[in-house]
């Protein structure tokens, strides 16, 4: 999930937040905005990239919540189907435009189903339904009865979320609710061969992983580097290392060497494994549009668009803090020490506007 304001605002953030290559397809980008003008403006500007773009109106985390993102709006679904829209009045056909929804309650299933109807209405080209409320956040099991009502209302593609930790979730998930597809967030950052059928990440992504980060080198930031490799040895290490390795210092070289002494990554073929990855696509975007669109509103664009502090590094977002914490035998209360702590939504915490 991409702050489609800072990425508006910032080109260090579009450089940070956006990279990819020529075989890097279909990709859809997933944007946070709570205004048209952010989201239009994100969504040209990433256009020549991407296949599609996607808006988040499913983060249920209160920092999210206050201002006005995710979840929040929810509440406001004709905001969402404005920006919907007007997304796809302007970008050709062939572009897909999505939505990312919660339920809006876990006992009636009528306001939902009103809701993602009123969004099938903007043109967009899929919807998908996290099965359970912003309150709930990951603390129950999703209400699948409620997906498959969905799914039966709607005349364009269903993508179903929540509790896909395995190949066999996925297989469920459509049995039943017959989406048209599923999203994991937590699964595949803990396990990137979810869906090859593996049960827990093989070693061998933790060696691709490593390749991938030394031939990058600077164009991966450190915590990118370290957040993949802590979720990804969840299940290959022990606590007593995990704990060692969320806590590293910030040096990648420390990282690497670490991940060499704690694992068989020599007993995978370097034949596989060790082979050139494509170069990324030097991006270009012109943000005149968005400050013209924001000068037109009464607003300074240069003021907006300056005074965006964005630093990708800042913070550590709260899904890795809730690892350490996990980690950490002090800690009786998880939920208490870290907001939304089984939520994956991306490192939004980054953005200081």
């Amino acid at each position: 999930m991409i702050m489609a304001d800072s990425f508006c605002k910032s080109e260090k953030a579009r450089l940070n937040e956006f990279t990819t290559n020529e075989d890097d397809t279909p990709l859809i980008a997933q944007f946070a905005a709570n205004n048209t003008i952010d989201f239009l403006s994100a969504s040209e500007m990433v256009y020549p990239y991407v296949d599609g773009v996607d808006l988040n109106c499913g983060c249920p985390q209160r920092w999210a919540m206050a201002e006005g993102y995710g979840s929040a709006l929810l509440k406001t679904p004709e905001l969402i189907a404005d920006m919907l829209g007007t997304v796809r009045r302007n970008m050709p056909s062939s572009f897909s435009v999505s939505v990312k929804v919660r339920l809006l309650s876990s006992t009636s299933h009528k306001h939902t189903v009103d809701m993602c109807r009123q969004l099938e209405s903007a043109g967009i080209t899929f919807i998908t339904v996290h099965g359970r409320t912003a309150a709930e956040m990951t603390k129950v099991p999703v209400h699948r009865e409620a997906l498959l009502e969905i799914k039966q209302s709607l005349a364009i593609p269903m993508v179903a979320n929540g509790d896909i930790f395995t190949l066999d979730d996925a297989e469920q998930m459509y049995t039943q609710t017959n989406c048209d597809g599923v999203m994991t967030a937590r699964g595949i950052l803990n396990n990137p061969a979810l869906f090859s059928g593996h049960k827990s990440t093989p070693v061998e992504c933790v060696k691709r992983w490593l390749n991938i980060c030394q031939q990058a080198d600077t164009d991966i930031t450190y915590q990118c580097m370290h957040h993949h490799f802590s979720f990804m040895t969840e299940s290959l290490l022990n606590k007593r290392l995990r704990l060692q390795l969320n806590n590293l210092s910030k040096e990648k070289q420390n990282v690497y060497e670490f991940i060499r002494t704690h694992l068989p990554l020599d007993s995978v073929t370097d034949e596989a494994f060790m082979q050139d990855y494509p170069q990324k696509i030097n991006c270009s975007y012109n943000d005149q549009i968005y400050r013209q669109r924001v000068a037109e509103h009464g607003a300074t664009s240069d003021s907006v668009v300056d005074g965006c502090v964005y630093d990708p590094e800042e913070s550590d977002g709260n899904f890795f803090r809730s690892k350490r914490v996990e980690l950490d035998e002090s800690t009786d209360d998880v939920a208490e020490d870290v907001d939304g702590v089984s939520f994956m939504d991306g490192g939004s915490l980054l953005f200081d506007d």
